[in-house]
């Protein structure tokens, strides 16, 4: 990558910042606990305000993972962090190398890092590489009142290992199932004898295969940060990552013939691969670097901004199954994209916070902005791809190159600029009153450079909130709330008109426990999520009209405790009614992937007498039948197990297996039909100091 393809738009970013006068937050460092002693940093999240608060003293709907459970359960993706959360739907897709996949309360949700957006448009994915994280916090439910245009589902925010105050360090290694293989490093401390200067280098090589047959992955990643605390009232971070994979990518589309639906010719095998292995490539190479400055004006003002300017160069060939044309042959199509996507993004906030006799006040003055631009070439995707392909025994190479000439040239631009207001009130140190307004500014570009067609959105939209909390002597806290989400859609419909942005609203009634006898939390809630203008059915030419909406009613009950000291509890149960409703026949039908019933547990167990240094763990997690119009997928119990032993002060091993019965079962379908990720047994050996 030329150094000016990186610097150039980097210092456009800084001037722009600069010269429209925008400041971050200093997120307090977290040392790297063998054990937590308790779970109170467990309620301290500053994704649901943009500010630190307990969780449990907020009536948002919020959860986190801290970076205990990530290790614990020996995470590999974003998709797997909230598996055992409410409200959350991951692996419906099954193993896939090259897209981080949820679903929150029914609907799509926008991902964060670091409190500033992670672009992925369409194929252009950028993956944060779970090693390098320290928590990840979820805000479900729509929230563009604090970020902007996102769909109705929620925002995941991944926040990045930072400096620490003491030396530390790790080196593991981990050996496992489908040849995985790797390698870790993480080092952090004061620079020579400053203690106002932290550094923190986190590195990483992985490689293995996937669960289809001839698919494999290959990771590189490398993640320098920098910590200077320049006064006691300004504090600045400066945080940067690079990350190279180079995959045969996993393409686990399946057809409901011969995986829900029986065939004269048995089942196809779930490793079953109707790519081109020998052909197909995913080359991803991401790049960002950022800084997170905090300055303590006075006693009550704070000013906090948050930068990153981010690059992601791809070059994917991906062949996939489309429809079946015989018996036992089906025909592939090929998606090809070669460019690259280059954003910044910007965030900054003035946080007031003062007391009278009777309140405690915060209050949120933000202004934000984001810039993205993707170019490259693309295959449309709608011309068939080689020869018809066996079903139930593929063979490889009956096909055809792409021809360079037949690809268009896209340029896809997106700005967006919002401002916000919050202010949270605390009244007596009994009630909680929050409310928030923004207002949004949004413009989208999609150009084909190639036939001259440009299609654009440009929306101003007023996005509100609000919400009242009790918090009871006893620790049970009800709360009710009102949140709004609006999504711009960069294309046009049938006629030539420009689509109208996507809208959600979501009203909520909960009550969060945290008795000061409880080492831990339980939240419960119900909800209902309306979406407007949501895109239906297709019309001729494979064009989609704004003919529906959706939406989604549900109950979530969610716990994370210490039943005793050395017995932790990790339980969430989801009810999801998702409805599509298309507008010209009002007929409703249950919306696809999504069950009505999910339900989850982990249990862990520290022998601290009988055996010091053991812990042992197991979870399971349930997901209920989901129906794709007329096909049924029926629903499945995966287990799942971990035991850790510390056998030296600064050694410690560890194993881990998911879906350890293998089951072999249909995750969901959606037109297409996806098996669910098979067995996966990990073993780690670690030192650390």
């Amino acid at each position: 990558m030329p150094t000016t393809a990186f610097t150039q738009p980097l210092a456009r970013a800084i001037r722009l910042t600069l010269a429209v006068g925008l400041t971050a937050t200093s997120v307090p460092v977290l040392a790297q606990d063998a054990e937590p002693a308790s779970l109170d940093a467990l309620v301290v999240s500053a994704t649901a305000l943009k500010v630190s608060a307990p969780l449990v003293e907020t009536p948002r709907p919020a959860s986190v993972v801290e970076e205990e459970e990530l290790r614990e359960r020996n995470v590999q993706s974003l998709d797997e962090t909230l598996r055992y959360r409410a409200g959350v739907l991951s692996g419906q897709f099954g193993d896939d190398n090259d897209t981080d996949w949820f679903k929150v309360r029914g609907f799509d949700q926008a991902t964060y890092q670091d409190g500033l957006r992670i672009y992925r448009e369409g194929f252009y994915q950028w993956l944060p590489e779970t090693y390098g994280l320290e928590r990840v916090e979820l805000l479900k439910g729509p929230a563009s009142i604090l970020y902007g245009e996102a769909p109705p589902g929620g925002v995941i925010n991944a926040i990045s290992k930072r400096p620490t105050d003491e030396t530390q360090g790790e080196v593991e290694i981990q050996a496992g199932t489908n040849a995985h293989r790797q390698l870790g490093v993480d080092t952090s401390g004061p620079v020579g004898d400053r203690p106002d200067v932290r550094y923190r280098l986190v590195g990483l090589y992985r490689e293995g295969d996937g669960d289809l047959d001839y698919t494999e992955n290959e990771r590189y990643y490398l993640a320098p940060s920098l910590a200077w605390y320049i006064t006691d009232d300004t504090t600045l971070t400066v945080l940067a990552s690079v990350q190279k994979d180079d995959a045969i990518p996993t393409n686990p589309f399946k057809l409901p013939y011969g995986t829900v639906e029986n065939t004269p010719f048995g089942k196809v095998a779930p490793s079953t691969n109707y790519s081109e292995p020998g052909y197909d490539t995913n080359e991803r190479t991401q790049s960002s670097l950022g800084y997170e400055l905090s300055h303590q004006i006075n006693r009550v003002w704070r000013f906090e901004q948050d930068v990153r300017y981010s690059q992601l160069d791809l070059f994917l060939r991906s062949s996939f199954i489309f429809f079946a044309t015989g018996p036992r042959e089906g025909q592939r199509y090929l998606i090809y994209r070669d460019g690259e996507t280059d954003s910044w993004t910007v965030d900054n906030r003035l946080v007031g916070t003062w007391t009278t006799a009777r309140t405690k006040n915060t209050l949120l003055v933000g202004v934000d902005y984001q810039d993205l631009n993707t170019t490259g070439k693309e295959d449309n995707g709608l011309a068939v791809f080689g020869d018809p392909i066996d079903l139930f025994d593929p063979q490889y190479g009956n096909f055809t190159p792409i021809d360079p000439a037949d690809l268009i040239e896209r340029d896809i631009s997106k700005q967006q600029t919002g401002y916000y207001l919050q202010h949270q009130l605390r009244l007596d140190d009994r009630w909680v009153f929050l409310a928030g307004a923004r207002y949004d500014q949004a413009e989208l570009k999609n150009a084909n450079r190639t036939t001259g067609v440009t299609e654009g959105a440009d929306n101003d939209q007023f996005s509100l909130s609000g919400g009242v909390m009790y918090l009871a002597p006893n620790g049970v806290s009800p709360y009710v709330s009102y949140t709004e989400s609006f999504q711009p859609i960069a294309s046009t419909d049938g006629s030539g008109d420009l689509y109208k942005p996507r809208t959600g609203k979501q009203v909520e009634v909960g009550v969060k426990i945290a008795p000061e006898d409880l080492d831990g939390y339980v939240t419960a809630a119900a909800y209902r999520i309306d979406e407007k203008n949501s895109l239906g059915t297709s019309l001729g030419g494979g064009v989609q009209a704004q003919d529906s909406a959706r939406s989604t009613e549900g109950v979530e009950l969610e716990s994370v405790s210490y039943l005793t000291d050395q017995l932790q509890l990790t339980a969430a149960y989801t009810y999801n009614n998702a409805k599509v409703k298309a507008n010209a026949s009002a007929e409703e039908r249950q919306a696809p992937l999504i069950p009505r019933h999910q339900a989850s547990a982990w249990l862990d167990y520290a022998f601290t007498d009988l055996a010091p240094g053991l812990k042992v763990g197991a979870g399971a997690r349930f997901v209920g039948n989901t129906r794709d119009g007329s096909t049924e997928v029926p629903s499945y119990t995966v287990f799942d197990l971990m035991a850790r032993y510390a056998f030296a002060p600064q050694w410690q091993v560890q194993l881990n297996a998911s879906n350890v019965a293998n089951r072999e079962y249909v995750a969901s379908c959606d037109y297409w039909c996806y098996y669910g990720a098979e067995r996966s047994v990990v073993g780690s050996l670690s030192y650390r100091w």
